[in-house]
């Protein structure tokens, strides 16, 4: 049985025609966002160009034009912390950004333990000068830590090497170093009790037990149940009496020889 087809007729084509396409929508150029006025002036106020000179690898540091220093006090200008950032780029040139903060540089605190494990060693062992120089590097290297990493590291890793480094002087008998070493840990650390015993022991030191008082008191607002504080505290109201005693007994001699 023949089956008939149908021929196009005149002016129909065999093939269908794809759908045309919607015209597209002309695309608006969005105009750019103004500046507000008021925080222009306020940046344009606090604006001061500085003279600079640039050199060093790849010419990324900054200097002062006329003496040439990173940190100079008659140009009054300070590029450490841009040339540190700009050392950082420069020996990690896939560094395209700042990693995360959560990121740490697990070599630099491996470095830093290490240092420190190996003065506390030789603490032990009564080689106090030896100790010192390893928590001195110990601390240099904690402070190279990359200012878009934790704060919380650099405060606990530098908050410790510091903290045994002020008993290191202690022990050989740079009274000041330790105190300036056991303020430095307070200040970095405020709320660790070991920073206030430090503290307390270089004020014994220096004879000044009623403000190793106020010390060891502060450190216990932080923690009231710290043994090695109250502990430390009783011996020091012990030491207050005995010498208000002393000092009583003498004025009383004065008084009867007079």
């Amino acid at each position: 049985m023949s089956q008939q087809v149908q021929q196009p007729s005149a002016g129909q084509h065999s093939h269908a025609h794809p759908h045309p396409h919607p015209p597209q929508p002309a695309q608006q150029v969005m105009p750019a966002p103004q500046p507000d006025p008021n925080m222009q002036a306020r940046i344009d106020a606090d604006f001061k160009p500085v003279d600079l000179a640039v050199g060093g690898p790849s010419t990324a540091f900054a200097f002062c034009n006329t003496h040439k220093l990173e940190k100079c006090k008659q140009c009054n200008v300070d590029f450490t912390a841009l040339n540190r950032v700009s050392k950082i780029l420069v020996t990690n040139p896939t560094l395209r950004c700042p990693p995360p903060p959560t990121v740490v540089q697990q070599k630099l605190s491996q470095a830093v333990a290490n240092m420190k494990d190996e003065g506390n060693n030789l603490y032990k062992l009564k080689k106090t000068r030896e100790a010192l120089s390893k928590y001195n590097m110990a601390a240099s290297i904690a402070v190279q830590r990359p200012a878009w990493e934790s704060a919380a590291i650099l405060r606990e890793e530098l908050s410790t090497v510091v903290s045994n480094r002020s008993a290191a002087l202690l022990d050989l008998g740079d009274y000041l170093g330790a105190l300036v070493d056991a303020e430095t840990v307070i200040s970095v650390r405020r709320q660790w009790p070991k920073g206030h015993f430090r503290k307390a022991k270089a004020l014994v030191a220096l004879g000044r037990i009623e403000e190793a008082i106020d010390a060891i008191s502060l450190g216990l607002q932080f923690e009231p149940n710290n043994t090695e504080l109250s502990g430390y505290m009783l011996e020091l109201d012990k030491q207050l009496t005995s010498r208000n005693q002393q000092n009583t007994e003498e004025k009383s001699v004065l008084v009867t020889s007079s």
